[in-house]
């Protein structure tokens, strides 16, 4: 593995150093993160031992790969400093000491952006915004994660830029196959549906739930034991459509016998337009997608 350093030290970064550590994919002296908030950087230091700064330029002199995961409207002024750090490390700057021998002595050697690999997990961002900031040779991932990564239960699609290597695109797999699934894509306008269906689509599992175990409660269950039982009915679910050779709607049609409960309630979802709902649901997410690239 090469030195992986993290621009942003936030829940993700976190799953991911854990996920990391936790797979024996890196050692802790292959890390090193950044971030402005020093609690963060507190934490990570004392719970995984790992190197921390609040200079984005120490992570790019110090990193082969850098994992950019800061919020999307912080992405310009990070890709300045990025940039600035390369320029200020092969720059003759007065403060080095003299040329001996043809090389300044003590200088650390210049930081070559397209030496770096950098991958972004910055929501909407386009590989085309981040070849303007970094440079059109850089080497560019672009990754979409979602939050059970936190859990281990991530699923993450990756698109490298075109200066991008196969091995590059390896290396972002092996980051986040360590918390969860990921997926190599070809085209990166898919990443907007990526975005609407397992990018934000949590919460959409997390309003089914609440929903479920609302309406149990209404039907006259306690509150805790209808959410225990609504979680578990999903992971149920989840797991048997995942094992079986059934598809979807063969396995609706094993739980829903002819006259019974199951039916009764599918033909309300049908006459409320459930498939509509989550259809036109996704939609707005993968426009709102669409909206941040642009």
């Amino acid at each position: 593995m090469k030195k992986l350093g993290f621009i942003g030290a936030g829940n993700m970064a976190e799953a991911l150093i854990r996920g990391l550590l936790a797979g024996h994919v890196v050692r802790t002296s292959d890390l090193i993160a950044s971030d402005i908030d020093r609690g963060r950087l507190q934490r990570l230091k004392r719970i995984f031992k790992i190197d921390v700064t609040n200079s984005n330029a120490e992570v790019v002199r110090g990193a082969q790969a850098l994992l950019i995961a800061v919020k999307p409207q912080n992405i310009d002024e990070v890709l300045v400093q990025l940039k600035a750090a390369a320029e200020f490390s092969g720059s003759n700057d007065s403060t080095r000491r003299r040329v001996q021998g043809g090389r300044t002595k003590g200088a650390p050697s210049p930081v070559v952006l397209e030496k770096r690999l950098f991958i972004s997990i910055a929501a909407g961002i386009t590989i085309e915004r981040l070849n303007r900031g970094l440079g059109s040779r850089a080497h560019i991932i672009r990754v979409m994660p979602n939050a059970p990564a936190m859990v281990g239960e991530g699923m993450a699609a990756i698109v490298r830029g075109s200066a991008a290597t196969r091995s590059d695109e390896n290396f972002a797999l092996r980051i986040f196959n360590a918390v969860g699934d990921a997926v190599a894509l070809k085209n990166e306008t898919m990443l907007d549906a990526v975005t609407a269906l397992s990018g934000s689509g949590p919460a959409y599992v997390y309003l089914f739930a609440k929903a479920m175990a609302d309406a149990g409660v209404a039907e006259g269950l306690p509150p805790a034991l209808a959410l225990r039982m609504a979680l578990k009915t999903i992971r149920g679910a989840e797991i048997n459509m995942r094992q079986s050779k059934l598809d979807a709607n063969e396995l609706i049609r094993v739980v829903a016998s002819p006259g019974g409960t199951t039916e009764a309630a599918l033909h309300k979802f049908a006459e409320s337009g459930f498939s509509d709902i989550v259809s036109s649901a996704l939609h707005a997410a993968a426009e709102r997608s669409r909206e941040l690239g642009r």
